[in-house]
């Protein structure tokens, strides 16, 4: 299941410095990681995301690819996340098979969601939930709809879009099941300690809902 925290890799084409931002990312307790660097070649990205699934296979963290379902099954990652113009759903389900991940971006369109769940996606996500400058123009999500997910999904809901340290409680508080995060992280002076700070939040909240 897609719980906690949904760390993002950032457009950063020195492989170095990215898989030392990764294993610090998992070091901080990141319960999923996606690959999804626009900057990259397909060559790079190969080089990239074939460096990390091991890191994530070592941490047992699952490791989903962005958009390319070919760059998924060509090395074996968990699986791939799509949006509205990565092709059809169904068709992308089908030819995942049943043993991989497929998440599905669905915006602040509830029923995009349902459709997803309905093709067999494992997760949806909406977005923009907050400003984000890595899609400045992402239309705005409402937080109402994690709510609308509990109640009419049976998959998880993860909130994507400008989420820091000071907005992401209330992204928790409002249902998401998960949230992704980019920028917060893997920008941040210590990769570590912020992964570890975003991953905390998870906890606090399951202590509270089992007092």
């Amino acid at each position: 299941m897609i719980r906690g925290l949904y760390a993002i890799t950032p457009d950063e084409v020195d492989t170095d410095l990215l898989l030392a931002k990764v294993e610090a990312a998992l070091q901080g307790g990141i319960s999923v990681l996606q690959y999804r660097n626009k900057q990259a070649s397909y060559q790079l990205q190969i080089q990239q995301a074939g460096a990390i699934l091991p890191l994530c296979k070592q941490y047992q963290v699952p490791f989903i690819i962005n958009d390319s379902v070919e760059l998924c099954l060509t090395l074996g990652a968990d699986g791939v996340h799509i949006g509205a113009d990565d092709g059809n759903i169904n068709e992308v389900s089908a030819r995942l098979g049943a043993n991989k991940i497929l998440g599905a971006s669905c915006y602040n369109h509830f029923d995009l969601a349902l459709s997803a769940q309905q093709a067999g996606a494992t997760y949806v996500a909406f977005g923009a939930c907050f400003a984000s400058s890595t899609k400045p123009h992402a239309p705005v999500a409402s937080l109402e709809l994690f709510k609308q997910a509990k109640a009419q999904l049976h998959i998880p809901a993860v909130a994507i879009g400008g989420i820091t340290l000071t907005n992401a409680p209330s992204v928790i508080q409002a249902g998401a099941d998960s949230m992704a995060v980019i920028n917060a992280i893997f920008h941040a002076d210590d990769v570590k300690l912020a992964a570890q700070q975003f991953a905390h939040l998870f906890k606090e909240s399951n202590l509270k809902a089992t007092t």
